[in-house]
């Protein structure tokens, strides 16, 4: 049996709370991971999970070795990392979350230079704008957008964007354009439904609350976007979800003497683990694609 191999699956296994878990995150089978466990547990001559129906519960010798697991599990990559030379030949899978539009117009369209730096790694992309257990999930790195609301995360900030109203040509054609935040009730509003429905606009010193009444309403940012684009309305959103309209002309900001919060991106890492090092370089590799952009 690998040792460090076994281990791996162990902790998998009590980070995702389930065989079937930490064998979706480790891409085998589920017979594979229940296998391994029960060698490692007749290897140390003791037992490290409680099985129930209500699932999988660590004994204090299993946290014991999850503890001790994880530090040696980090500790070798970072050996493999350092024998390669400070930046070169990440190996292995990283496992990524980030919003869905977000990735699809910023993240994606530069993969392939992070892969043939690296092509020793694989990487799995999560794309779910709603907030996921990152230790159930096994990601590695989660790229999150606006307030963190968890304060205990591990998180470190890459980027920030300029947020505004915004709407197509087309529907300032039809529908004329707001000169203050008051017209905006005279407007319709596509609201994020993850936000809530008072916009809060900022002018030397003084600040103006607005609540909105959009019609269409939408869970996710990418129904936000396809929406604007559709010319159903205007919303607020940072630039990053419209620059390629922004730099066409399609899109325009309005309301521009007045401002909204900044939107940020965080790089966010599972509490209670060690970033590793493949997670820390594509965090690197984020943040120099934003300042480029």
């Amino acid at each position: 049996m690998d040792r460090l191999q076994a281990m791996i699956v162990f902790v998998r296994v009590l980070e995702a709370g389930s065989f079937s878990g930490a064998a979706r995150v480790l891409d085998v089978g589920q017979p594979a991971v229940s296998k391994t466990v029960a060698q490692l547990e007749q290897r140390l001559k003791v037992k490290l999970l409680l099985r129930s129906t209500h699932g999988l519960t660590p004994t204090e010798a299993g946290l014991r070795f999850y503890e001790r697991a994880r530090i040696a599990i980090q500790e070798a990559d970072e050996a493999e990392l350092a024998a390669r030379g400070a930046g070169g030949g990440l190996s292995g899978r990283l496992r990524i979350s980030a919003a869905t539009t977000f990735a699809r117009l910023h993240i994606i369209p530069h993969l392939p230079q992070f892969l043939e730096a690296h092509p020793g790694l694989d990487v799995d992309m999560v794309l779910d704008d709603r907030m996921i257990d990152l230790i159930a999930e096994g990601i590695d790195i989660s790229l999150r957008m606006g307030t963190l609301a968890d304060t205990s995360a591990v998180a470190r900030k890459l980027a920030s964007s300029r947020c505004s109203v915004l709407a197509t040509t087309e529907y300032l054609t039809r529908k004329g354009t707001p000169q203050v935040p008051a017209d905006l009730a005279d407007h319709e509003t596509i609201v994020y439904s993850q936000l809530n429905n008072v916009w809060k606009f900022r002018r030397e010193g003084t600040e103006v609350s607005v609540l909105v009444h959009g019609r269409a309403r939408f869970s996710a940012a990418e129904g936000i976007r396809a929406a604007v684009l559709a010319d159903m309305g205007l919303t607020i959103a940072s630039d990053w979800m419209f620059a390629p309209e922004l730099a066409n002309g399609r899109v325009l900001r309005l309301l521009e003497s007045w401002s909204l919060p900044d939107t940020d991106l965080w790089a966010v890492f599972p509490t209670g683990r060690l970033a590793t090092a493949k997670a820390r370089m594509f965090a690197k590799f984020v943040e120099s694609i934003m300042k480029g952009s």
